[in-house]
């Protein structure tokens, strides 16, 4: 799969930033970007698209590894109050089984599935650095090699955000054994970004994720940010469950968003992972900061966090962007269906994100914030961005006969089955007829990774 030359493409109906257009012209250069858009074009000499085109998706939460575990964790234990943390020690035990090629297969299995559902580049929370039993490899970056060697043998985008980790709890409470894989201190944190970035200067975009406040003492996170800001995007998990914020209000007497808008640079460089609990103080500021929220409606729920109050960002101009996380689910589909449905169910009503555009409005918003928390120019079909383009199988039940105007209504509120047919990436194609041109290879070897990890487990 080599590089396309420059392309001359037609597509009957695609979603711009504007809205939806018939008769588009798209023109890509040799690098894989869009050098021109040309609404009302005729498909003369033009490569004609087989159904309605949008943006490739921005998946900008993913904890790859994780996608091993994925319906192991379904069973209530000897604790009835199943909750998170319960969640955590099992996540713990495969964390610290996997080899470097086990992690490499898992990812790239994920990134498979993500591009067969529409997803064309990820942002990586990567924070299994080093051996099960805490020692660096001779390669530092040696397990972030293995999830960039796994991006580009499925041909997704990668934003690359290294986890920095050192406490066990606020306050700088010891880790666990359970956290070995994932310690650095600031220095040899820092020395794995430069060697990253020195590394990929082209292709991968590499970011820096502070895991949260618990696991990142103030100083830690202060001299981190002094040290790569303003060049760097920014994710941190913050406020995700509610044992999260009483711990935080114990030692710093604050909330954990409170906390963190008071002493760090929050800008629209940062992603807030989940940021499901907070006042309406915090909303506001948080929103007027710029910052993206990451929201990840179907691992919130199946951990049981709570509902993130999206009326309220939105009304203060907040920003956000979805995505899989635990990947319990693979489709931005789900994720933006759940974000609508979670917000009815808690007020009784319909209709609470869409609007009177339905659901293009909500679409476009995830489309952007997401992109934007990737730190690449993705997510729009518009002169300059990426080639990312998905098209849809109007033959579709789902979404046959459906007029325009609601093309997108139907595609979140009407189905579960994937209407994803074609996917290009970069100006090449990955996803033909709904399957990725090196599924069977990459399966095959992610089948053998979980066989050894779960005969290890």
């Amino acid at each position: 799969m080599s590089r396309e030359a420059s392309r001359r493409l037609f597509a009957p109906l695609a979603l711009l930033p504007d809205g939806w257009h018939a008769d588009v012209g798209l023109d890509l250069d040799a690098s894989g970007s869009i050098s021109a858009v040309t609404p009302g074009a005729t498909p003369d000499g033009r490569e004609r698209l087989d159904g309605p085109v949008l943006p490739g998706f921005p998946n900008l939460h993913s904890h790859a590894f994780q996608r091993a575990m994925a319906g192991l964790a379904e069973h209530r234990g000897e604790d009835a109050d199943d909750d998170f943390w319960s969640w955590r020690r099992l996540m713990y035990g495969l964390a610290g089984a996997l080899t470097p090629e086990e992690i490499q297969a898992i990812a790239a299995q994920l990134y498979v599935e993500m591009l067969e559902a529409g997803y064309t580049a990820v942002a990586e929370f990567h924070y299994l650095h080093h051996q099960p039993d805490g020692r660096p490899y001779d390669d530092l970056a040696e397990l972030s090699e293995r999830v960039i060697a796994a991006s580009k043998e499925a041909g997704i985008g990668l934003t690359h955000l290294p986890v920095l980790y050192l406490s066990g709890g606020f306050g700088g409470k010891p880790p666990t054994d359970g956290q070995r894989r994932f310690l650095n201190p600031p220095d040899r944190f820092l020395r794995l970004i430069e060697t990253l970035r020195s590394r990929h200067r082209n292709g991968v975009t590499v970011g820096i994720a502070p895991h949260s406040l618990r696991a990142v003492p103030p100083e830690a996170l202060a001299a981190v940010l002094d040290a790569t800001a303003p060049a760097l995007r920014v994710h941190i998990h913050i406020a995700e469950q509610t044992g999260e914020v009483d711990q935080c209000l114990a030692w710093s007497g604050q909330r954990p968003v409170e906390w963190l808008l008071a002493h760090a640079p929050v800008d629209s460089r940062w992603c807030l992972v989940h940021a499901t609990h907070m006042t309406g103080e915090e909303t506001r500021k948080a929103a007027a900061s710029g910052a993206i929220a990451g929201l990840c409606p179907t691992t919130e729920a199946n951990l049981g966090d709570g509902f993130f109050q999206a009326e309220d960002w939105l009304s203060a101009g907040g920003a956000f962007g979805i995505g899989s996380d635990s990947h319990i689910s693979v489709s931005p589909i789900e994720e933006l269906r759940w974000l609508e449905y979670g917000r009815r169910l808690v007020a009784r009503r319909r209709n609470r994100l869409t609007s009177r555009a339905g659901a293009r409005d909500l679409y476009l918003a995830a489309l952007a914030g997401a992109a934007e928390a990737c730190g690449r120019p993705i997510g729009r079909i518009a002169t300059g961005a990426r080639a990312d383009l998905v098209i849809l199988d109007r033959e579709m039940p789902g979404l046959a006969e459906v007029p325009t105007d609601r093309l997108l209504d139907a595609l979140l509120f009407a189905g579960n089955a994937n209407p994803v047919k074609h996917v290009l990436v970069g100006g090449r194609w990955q996803v033909r007829d709904a399957r990725h041109l090196d599924r069977e290879a990459i399966f095959g070897r992610y089948r053998s990774a979980v066989a050894a990890v779960r005969r290890r487990l």
